[in-house]
């Protein structure tokens, strides 16, 4: 055998209180007892750990009835386990993961443990690890087993087989069969296809709900295309306007620099050059110089002078003209009285005048001359022919009746007049004599100088030469000014174009520029840049970003829920296509295992009876449907299902029907129909629990004979009472119930036994 079912271990299961184990190391193994003792107990506990889900089958009404209620002198369990161990050296154990692949478990001894707690709650182990009971399920179907059915025959349950329906026949035989973890796939298989029904609605649901929102973002995204269309314009116009601007910029500023470095060290070298020829012209002025500036300042002194002598001379000559006149005036005009000043008082006059006049040309402002004019004002009066009558001017002042005075005034003036030019003929002669001295002087400077006048010249050039260099210096820092304009205004516009590019503004460092082109073109290029910009701004791109990103979101939702629809889609059909799989191969699986058990059915049947006949029939039965009460209904709507008949024909009788059969006839049928499924695909153990109470001595021997022939193949695990049955057994063990209330075991081997007996 390639799996062989190595020992089991019970604690506090029903009446074993404390850990009972039993080892089956013998083909058939039979367990024996009293009435009462627990016997069947063990079975059930086969049951439990196995599995089975119906405490009823288990004789009891909830999981609490599984644990030790305790006895007099024994406390009560909180809990039951019980712990079955296979031998597991051909790996023949698999567990399928979630996507259905079968796992080869790498023990060598198989572990499973069950356990149930006072509060109902079960625990299921694998080799010490928790598992589901999906999971156990699974595992024991992958090597035939199953929580109960054709390997465990329990008491008063050997005919169950015969009593049940045809569809439960059908269940029992396909269970036997190994079909159950075909029938436990399409199940999980149609709760998986419920499942992805119910998706599939939430999923179409949610379409639903997003699609107006989608429909509306779907027409925002359009009008947000165009001003994509015009951002990658943009970007275009961007990375060619600040590379070339950038590359303008760097351009100038060196340019700024080279110049600016030039004209300092050119200014720096004329203003050396002209430092030593001012040294120069320092060092070699001529005294004479000052000596001409002084003569010059005399003849100035001499001319002021001789200005103030010619105007006191036309002063006289006017005098000497006035007086001449005088004189020759006519008796008849001399009827008219005249007034006579002597040449003092007209000379105090003038004097007076004179004081009052460069008085008033001090003065800067002309609120302060007119004090001065009405003093002059005040001093005329005194001319008048009114104020000379009351005043009586002076002692000198009278009426000239004669003219002899005036001849003697005459004769003085004229005296003066001849002292005056002699006066001004001598500074007249001073003046050309220092004229003379300047001229002298002046060409023996200018004789004196002809060397240097190259030296001036040079000096000439050079200041003109540097006053050129200092008006460059004023046309590059108005460039300079007008460069920080330009740098200024390139920055805003990498701040401005990354509103719009965002980081991608900074791609223009990465363009190439191939040609050259006129400054004016890059003006052109900002004229469109702007327009650009406004029509972005236009269209909304502030909020673009989030309604496109909104738009992608919900986009790649609808996506995904189209995708989940079309995934469900296929699982339903996937599904559907393995349930019809699985069903065709559970239809063919068993038609084909019918035979086979027929087969073995009338060799088991004959061998008991002696002869005669029994076999399997599969029929189809008419199932009720959900439109069985609809008025009408097509044919398409009639679900059949197949069930399993059971036909027999005793030797020398003519019963046919399993009803007229007698008990104990019907007790051998069971039995042979029973060991014939077990015979088509032999599970790796047997347990029959009585089902040879009701049989006599020779139909027991024929039971032994069956009983040695099943153990071939399977494990046997026989609770019994009959002798027949425990001479064929390797191993007995004995329940009996201690003095504790607590059922025990007693083991021996047979032939140890009979041994003793003898």
């Amino acid at each position: 055998m390639i799996m062989r079912l190595k020992s089991l271990e019970l604690l506090g299961f029903k009446s074993f209180a404390k850990k009972t184990p039993l080892e089956f190391e013998s083909a058939i193994t039979a367990v024996v007892g009293p009435n009462g003792s627990g016997k069947s107990n063990v079975v059930e506990s086969l049951r439990f750990v196995l599995g089975e889900q119906s405490i009823k089958s288990m004789r009891g009404k909830a999981g609490v009835d599984l644990i030790f209620k305790g006895s007099k002198t024994l406390p009560k369990a909180s809990r039951a386990s019980v712990n079955i161990y296979f031998d597991n050296k051909d790996k023949v154990f698999k567990l399928e993961n979630e996507t259905g692949e079968k796992i080869n478990l790498n023990y060598d001894t198989i572990n499973i443990s069950r356990e149930v707690f006072s509060d109902g709650l079960n625990k299921y182990s694998l080799n010490g690890s928790e598992v589901r009971l999906k999971d156990i399920v699974t595992l024991l179907s992958s090597v035939n087993i199953g929580s109960s059915g054709h390997h465990i025959i329990s008491q008063g349950e050997a005919d169950r087989i015969l009593n049940a329906s045809s569809k439960e026949r059908r269940e029992m035989i396909e269970d036997a069969l190994g079909l159950k973890i075909y029938q436990y796939k399409i199940k999980e298989s149609e709760r998986k296809l419920d499942r992805t029904a119910t998706n599939m609605k939430e999923v179409s649901l949610l379409r639903k709900e997003i699609a107006p929102h989608l429909n509306f973002l779907r027409k925002q995204v359009e009008k947000l295309e165009k001003a994509k269309e015009q951002k990658i314009e943009l970007l275009d116009l961007y990375r060619e306007y600040l590379q070339r601007e950038s590359k303008y910029l760097t351009e100038q500023n060196n340019s700024f620099i080279e110049e600016k470095s030039k004209i300092s060290n050119e200014l720096e070298s004329l203003s050396e050059k002209i430092k030593q020829i001012e040294d120069i012209s320092v060092v070699i002025e001529n005294p004479k110089v000052s000596e001409i500036k002084n003569l010059e300042k005399k003849i100035y002194e001499i001319r002021s002078l001789k200005g103030e002598i010619d105007r006191k001379l036309g002063r006289i000559e006017g005098m000497i003209e006035m007086e001449e006149r005088r004189l020759q005036q006519t008796p008849k005009e001399k009827k008219h009285e005249s007034v006579i000043l002597s040449f003092k008082e007209a000379e105090d006059f003038v004097t007076e005048m004179n004081t009052y006049i460069d008085d008033a040309m001090t003065k800067s402002e002309v609120s302060e001359v007119f004090p001065i004019l009405n003093r002059i004002k005040e001093s005329l009066k005194r001319f008048s022919p009114a104020e000379l009558s009351e005043n009586n001017f002076n002692a000198s002042i009278h009426v000239v009746e004669d003219n002899s005075s005036a001849k003697i005034e005459l004769e003085r003036l004229q005296k003066t007049r001849e002292e005056i030019l002699v006066e001004l003929h001598k500074m007249q002669e001073e003046e050309d004599k220092v004229k003379s001295v300047v001229e002298n002087l002046k060409s023996e400077i200018e004789k004196e100088n002809f060397e240097n006048q190259e030296s001036q010249k040079t000096r000439f050039d050079l200041s003109v030469r540097k006053q050129e260099l200092l008006s460059g210096l004023s046309t590059i820092a108005m460039k300079e000014e007008n460069f920080v304009r330009l740098s200024t205004s390139f920055e805003d516009q990498i701040r401005e174009g990354s509103i719009f590019l965002g980081g991608d503004i900074l791609s223009y460092k990465n363009f190439e520029i191939t040609n050259v082109e006129p400054r004016e073109n890059q003006l052109e290029r900002l004229k469109k840049i702007e327009r650009i910009k406004i029509k972005l701004e236009d269209a909304g791109l502030g909020g673009g970003t989030e309604v496109l990103k909104e738009y992608e979101e919900t986009s790649e939702r609808d996506i995904f829920l189209a995708k989940e629809m079309e995934d469900l889609s296929t699982s339903i059909v996937a599904l559907r296509s393995l349930m019809m799989d699985l069903k065709e191969k559970i239809d063919i699986e068993f038609k084909s295992g019918i035979q086979k058990i027929n087969k073995e059915f009338q060799e088991f049947f004959a061998l008991m009876f002696g002869g005669g006949s029994a076999f399997l029939t599969v029929i189809a039965q008419q199932k009720k449907n959900k439109d069985e009460d609809m008025e009408s209904s097509n044919d398409e709507n009639i679900v059949f299902e197949h069930g399993i008949e059971i036909s027999v024909s005793l030797p020398h009788k003519k019963v046919k029907e399993l009803q007229a059969l007698s008990g104990g006839e019907r007790s051998l049928t069971s039995i042979a129909l029973l060991f014939a499924i077990s015979q088509v695909n032999p599970p790796p153990f047997l347990v029959l629990d009585e089902t040879d109470a009701a049989l006599d001595e020779a139909n027991s021997r024929k039971y032994g004979d069956m009983l040695e022939k099943l153990s071939k193949h399977s494990q046997l695990i026989v609770v019994t009472h009959n002798r027949e049955t425990m001479s064929r057994a390797g191993v007995l063990y004995g329940v009996t119930v201690g003095s504790d209330g607590a059922s025990k075991l007693l083991s021996v081997k047979f032939e140890e036994a009979v041994a003793i007996a003898k």
